[in-house]
């Protein structure tokens, strides 16, 4: 993977991204959110951990021969990460522990597993490619 081919597929990428997870924020995050928050979160998280997911990780780990352990990571990473964020930009003490906060961390989660395995569907097919 060389980094001009990541750098052009990176806006293709975060723009199919923020599709398919932005729904499911939209629905799925707890009602103690308002819309904004959530059509934010949609636009706002993915943009924090797609450009290491797809810019830095694959050179890190050369997600060409060791593709496993590239999504592995990445796939790991990109979800903690987002919940960290969210929590530190809509967490309140008196949700924490709460079914709230684990419905939006599941949420989150939830999500990026969305556009996960969507990609990985588009990547196997041949209409989606990062290199």
């Amino acid at each position: 993977m060389d980094p001009h081919s990541l750098w052009s597929f990176l806006l293709i990428g975060y723009v199919f991204s923020i599709a398919i997870e932005t729904p499911i924020l939209i629905v799925g995050l707890s009602p103690r959110h308002p819309l904004r928050h959530r059509l934010f979160a949609g636009i706002w998280l993915t943009a924090c951990t797609y450009p290491i997911v797809i810019l830095v990780l694959p050179l890190l780990i050369d997600a060409g021969e060791h593709r496993v352990t590239y999504l592995a990571v990445a796939e790991t990473f990109a979800p903690v990460v987002e919940c960290a964020l969210f929590w530190a930009a809509f967490g309140v003490r008196e949700e924490w522990r709460r079914a709230s906060m684990w419905r939006d961390f599941a949420t989150v989660t939830a999500a990026n597993l969305a556009s996960f395995v969507l990609g990985e569907c588009l990547y196997a097919s041949g209409w989606l490619s990062s290199g």
